[in-house]
């Protein structure tokens, strides 16, 4: 994608007429792409996670728990926010960006520039994971990169069901995650229900994934997120573990690309239908307010004037 842009940008930059002078107005312009396009890939921070995992899985839980995972990833989703919240909307879940493309709060036009790059910002945390955990995975698989077995690593990456799921009810279980993820961020910035202040909304949003994480994960490992799903099992796929990253538990990997996007849109049309269009109108300002009760004490001395010119 890197690549792509420098051509874009070398094509322009040769392109451009004499006329056009404002050097500064065309990087303006490229620095705008790079905001709004890469800036995504600040979701490397979900990095936290992988890393978390990695640590209790090659330690054999002796340097960490389950839940040292979950709220590692907490962490890293509310780094991210905080860090890209007044540049790209802080979007780096395809299925969140997705749901408000529905609502239209994000263009459409956004949607694949973001959701690649959420992508490969996934796919680059999962790298930087490898190589710094490259020896402990090392030392516990035995150097044999597998999926299966009492030393599969392939699930510090990512996520994969418990043996005893089938895919339809792998399917329900992303599908219901996202669901209840998108149900619970769509109020805070609800302005006629309870709105939480701006700026503790990446903390309320880290505190809701870690409940469905805690609540949602032991049957198909909580990804409700595509990207950071698929971003890993593609450094999976090229770091060693081979296709059986994709061809493992009949061809799971789709479950969590396809479901979670579903279920984010089931949860957004949910809010709709349950909650946003059953709630009051705005209170008018206060300066709409005053103004009519100005207007209307004018307008009485007219009235009375009228009843004794009558009589």
């Amino acid at each position: 994608m890197c690549t792509c842009i420098f051509f874009i940008y070398m094509e322009g930059f040769f392109s451009c007429s004499p006329e056009v002078k404002n050097v500064s107005l065309y990087f303006s312009c490229l620095l705008w792409v790079f905001s709004h396009s890469l800036c995504p890939l600040l979701s490397a921070v979900k990095l936290f996670g992988c890393s978390a995992a990695a640590q209790v899985k090659t330690s054999r839980e002796t340097k960490g728990q389950f839940l040292s995972v979950n709220m590692a990833f907490s962490v890293g989703v509310m780094s991210a926010m905080y860090l890209t919240k007044n540049i790209s909307g802080a979007h780096f879940n395809p299925a969140v960006t997705l749901s408000f493309c529905v609502l239209g709060q994000v263009p459409w036009g956004k949607l694949v520039p973001y959701c690649l790059s959420q992508v490969l910002g996934a796919y680059l945390a999962s790298g930087l994971v490898y190589m710094v955990y490259y020896d402990a995975i090392m030392e516990f698989s035995g150097g044999v990169l597998t999926v299966y077995g009492p030393n599969e690593t392939a699930s510090i990456f990512a996520t994969y069901p418990s043996e005893y799921m089938t895919l339809g009810r792998s399917f329900l279980d992303q599908v219901m995650g996202t669901g209840m993820l998108m149900l619970c961020i769509l109020c805070l910035e609800e302005k006629r229900n309870t709105p939480a202040p701006s700026e503790l909304i990446p903390a309320i949003v880290a505190v809701i994934v870690l409940g469905i994480s805690m609540s949602m994960s032991a049957n198909c490992g909580a990804a409700i997120n595509p990207a950071r799903d698929l971003g890993p099992r593609l450094l999976t796929l090229t770091a060693g573990w081979g296709t059986e990253v994709f061809t493992c538990y009949n061809y799971w990997f789709w479950v969590p690309l396809v479901a979670p996007l579903i279920g984010g849109v089931i949860g957004t049309f949910i809010y709709l239908f349950f909650i946003h269009w059953h709630l009051p109108d705005p209170d008018p300002p206060e300066s709409l307010s005053s103004l009519s009760t100005i207007s209307d004490k004018i307008k009485q001395p007219s009235t009375i004037c009228i009843h004794l010119w009558e009589k």
